[in-house]
């Protein structure tokens, strides 16, 4: 059975489009209500969200679907998704429930479970949901609804559970940082977390309005970022998305450190401390000059499909505690299990200040590649993978940039076209073959 509704990362779209409608919702609510109760005999749910203005309506929707089927509901209010996460398990709950569409313009908004530990749920129990779906509701009678409740400081609950992911002995007296919360989740919990640990915090994008989360500010627009920090004099920028579960940097010199660099630093400081630190796992798109600096230290890298899903997939499949992608979702198993913008913030910043050094010399060992790449829309998406002259041409490519550069072909998940990407140490020799490339995969 194929999924219907479940991407790769929940369900999301439109807001006010099919299947973003509170008449929807209701019935995911009651759906995923019946799976739980076939597990137990009575179960609760928790549900957070983010700041969009949908919001309010998706969580009264859900709410009522949950009820319906006799499951008892949580009310988090806005909150990181890796909060929903935690709190998922310390409040002994059956399921956690998102509202967020992440890093997406205000306009649309999705749901995402989480498992009682916390962790992203498999592709069997989105499929036994869908077929929920499909079936005549079975309403519970009145002494059988389940009921709804306000968690009290679920915000002090996840900021203490932040805190507690670094020693005591970690403090950020006189380190000024700007944090950009980009009008989402994490609009209250970031600047309080930092400030609780000594911090003096600049805040921007901290002031949603239910429709300017991400517009402009966050870790898809870091530019707000770096210009903030040039106007304050701040030694470090933390730029989050929507939900707050991707992490992007920047120094006092205005310099953007992406996800690749983040996981690179990490897995350098376990190093460095003398932990075992066997292999990390990145996905198709992490940058070559990370892997190659990685394998200069002994560490393994492993590549996954993109999406933080497979590579948290790899890491439990390999028992590895660190992963990531570029786009600044990291992953820090021992310290928690799903993506955490604020635990990763905080991981390096104990790096730094264990080390006594700056970002730009903490990634001195892993200079990134440049990368260039071109999505050809065709006719017939499958065209190339047969195509024997897109095959010669990869590989008189791959062996002209020999172990010192890469190609990737790979079809989009969510749009009908190939992606053709190059990178080398080389910028025109990445531009030249990328263009070549992509001509013939636009012939077939």
């Amino acid at each position: 059975m194929s999924r219907r509704y479940f991407g790769t990362d929940g369900i999301r779209g439109a807001v006010g489009q099919y299947p973003i409608t509170p008449d929807f919702m209701l019935r995911l609510g009651h759906a995923v209500g019946r799976v739980l109760r076939r597990h137990s005999t009575r179960a609760s749910v928790l549900i957070g969200k983010d700041t969009r203005v949908s919001g309010y309506m998706i969580e009264s929707a859900l709410e009522a679907g949950f009820n319906s089927a006799g499951v008892d509901v949580l009310l988090t209010g806005p909150l990181p998704t890796p909060g929903v996460a935690y709190l998922t398990r310390a409040l002994r709950q059956q399921l956690g429930v998102v509202i967020s569409a992440s890093h997406n313009a205000f306009g649309d908004n999705g749901i995402k479970f989480f498992s009682a530990d916390g962790a992203k749920l498999p592709d069997a129990w989105e499929l036994e949901v869908e077929a929920a779906l499909e079936e005549q509701p079975h309403w519970a009678d009145s002494a059988d609804l389940g009921r709804a409740r306000r968690v009290d400081d679920a915000s002090g609950r996840y900021i203490e559970f932040c805190k507690a992911t670094v020693p005591d002995s970690l403090s950020l007296a006189g380190l000024k940082v700007v944090v950009d919360a980009a009008h989402g989740a994490a609009y209250q919990v970031a600047p309080r977390v930092f400030h609780e640990l000594g911090a003096q915090v600049v805040r921007i994008g901290c002031a949603p309005d239910g429709r300017n989360i991400n517009d402009g500010v966050g870790a898809t627009s870091p530019k707000a970022l770096i210009a903030a920090v040039a106007e304050h004099g701040a030694e470090l920028g933390l730029a989050m998305d929507g939900d707050a579960d991707r992490l992007l940097m920047v120094d006092q010199q205005g310099r953007l450190y992406n996800g690749d660099e983040l996981l690179y630093l990490l897995a350098m400081d376990r190093v460095h401390s003398g932990q075992a630190v066997p292999g990390v796992v990145g996905t198709l798109m992490t940058n070559l000059g990370v892997e190659l600096a990685l394998r200069r230290a002994g560490v393994e890298l492993v590549r996954a499909k993109v999406g933080d899903r497979y590579v948290l997939e790899a890491l439990l499949e390999r028992g590895w505690q660190l992963g990531g992608e570029g786009s600044g979702h990291l992953l820090v198993l021992d310290r928690h299990s799903t993506g955490d913008a604020l635990v990763s913030a905080l991981q390096v910043m104990q790096a730094l200040r264990r080390q006594g050094l700056s970002l730009s010399d903490c990634l001195k060992g892993a200079e990134l590649f440049p990368q260039m790449m071109i999505n050809v829309r065709l006719k017939q998406a499958a065209s190339w993978q047969s195509s024997s002259s897109v095959d010669r041409a990869v590989r008189r490519v791959q062996a002209e940039l020999g172990d010192g550069g890469r190609v990737l072909i790979r079809p989009s998940g969510t749009e009908p076209v190939v992606r053709v990407m190059v990178e080398a140490r080389d910028v025109q020799q990445v531009e030249r073959y990328c263009r070549q490339l992509a001509d013939v995969v636009g012939l077939g």
